[in-house]
C-alpha cells in the first residue's frame, strides 16, 4: 500500500511543482509599463538620445521615485522599447523592477548605453501589439498595465491599422496613453496637423487614457516626467496637467 502511495506522489509531483515554483517567482507591481519611443525615418540619432536621456533624466527625480515608492506595492515594472516598420521593434531596456533611487538609476544607465536598433516607416498598430505581447509574456503580475506611446506623427504606412491594434490591446485590459511629440530636432517646429487630436481619436485608449504633448526641448524632459507621475499615481482625484 505505502509502494502504491509513493509512487503515485512520484507521478503528480514533477506536474505540480513547476507551477508551485512558477507562482512563487512570480513579481507583484503596482504597474507593468511599456515604454514605446517612436524610433522610425523622421528620428534621427541625435533625437534618439534626446528621447533616452529624456526618460533617463526623467526616471529618477525625486517626484518620479516617490510615485514610485508610494504606489500600492512600492515597486513598478519598466521595459523601454524603440520601433520603426512592422518587423522592427527592439527591446531596448528589457523589465526591470523598479523601487528606489538605485534600481531607477540602473535602468537610466542601460538605457543611455545601448546602441539603436529600431528603424523603418511607422507601424504604430504593430508597435501597440508588441507592447501588449511583453506585458502579456512576462513573469509579472501587474496591479495596473499601461502600454505609453511616443511619436511626432499617427500616420500608420505599416504593419497592422492603429484602431485594430488599439481595440486588441484595450480589450485585454491594458490602457494606452501617449506623447505627442510635436517638435523637429527639438526646434520647435510643429507638424502641419492637429496631432494631439489625432493620438485622443486614433491611439490612446482604456481606463484613464490621456495625451500630453511636447513642443520643444525644454517641454519633452518636462512632459515626460509629469506623465510617469500620472502614470505611476493613477489618482483619480489629480487633475492631468495641462497639455504643454
Amino acid at each position: 500500500m505505502f509502494q502504491r502511495y509513493l509512487q503515485f506522489l512520484l507521478l503528480i509531483i514533477p506536474l505540480t511543482w513547476p507551477l508551485s515554483v512558477a507562482a512563487e517567482d512570480e513579481k507583484t507591481v503596482s504597474l507593468e509599463l511599456v515604454l514605446l519611443a517612436d524610433a522610425t525615418g523622421s528620428i534621427d540619432d541625435a533625437e534618439i538620445l534626446f528621447q533616452r536621456e529624456g526618460y533617463a533624466k526623467s526616471l529618477v527625480t525625486q517626484e518620479v521615485i516617490s510615485a514610485i515608492t508610494n504606489s500600492i506595492y512600492g515597486q513598478i515594472a519598466l521595459t523601454y522599447v524603440e520601433w520603426g516598420d512592422a518587423g522592427s521593434q527592439d527591446v531596448v531596456v528589457d523589465w526591470q523592477i523598479i523601487d528606489g533611487p538605485e534600481s531607477a538609476r540602473q535602468f537610466a544607465e542601460d538605457l543611455l548605453a545601448a546602441p539603436r536598433r529600431a528603424r523603418g516607416f511607422n507601424a504604430i498598430g504593430s508597435a501597440l501589439l508588441f507592447g501588449k505581447s511583453l506585458i502579456e509574456n512576462n513573469n509579472i503580475w501587474g496591479f495596473r498595465k499601461v502600454i505609453d506611446i511616443s511619436a511626432d506623427s499617427a500616420n500608420n504606412w505599416d504593419g497592422l491599422p492603429i484602431e485594430t491594434a488599439r481595440d486588441i490591446v484595450v480589450g485585454a485590459d491594458i490602457t494606452i496613453n501617449g506623447l505627442a511629440v510635436l517638435c523637429r530636432y527639438c526646434s520647435g517646429r510643429p507638424i502641419d496637423y492637429d496631432l494631439e487630436l489625432a493620438f485622443q481619436n486614433q491611439i490612446i485608449g482604456g481606463n484613464g487614457a490621456f495625451v500630453i504633448t511636447a513642443d520643444s526641448a525644454t517641454t519633452f524632459t518636462d512632459a515626460v516626467r509629469r506623465k510617469l507621475i500620472l502614470e505611476i499615481a493613477d489618482n483619480p482625484d489629480v487633475k492631468k496637467p495641462p497639455l504643454l
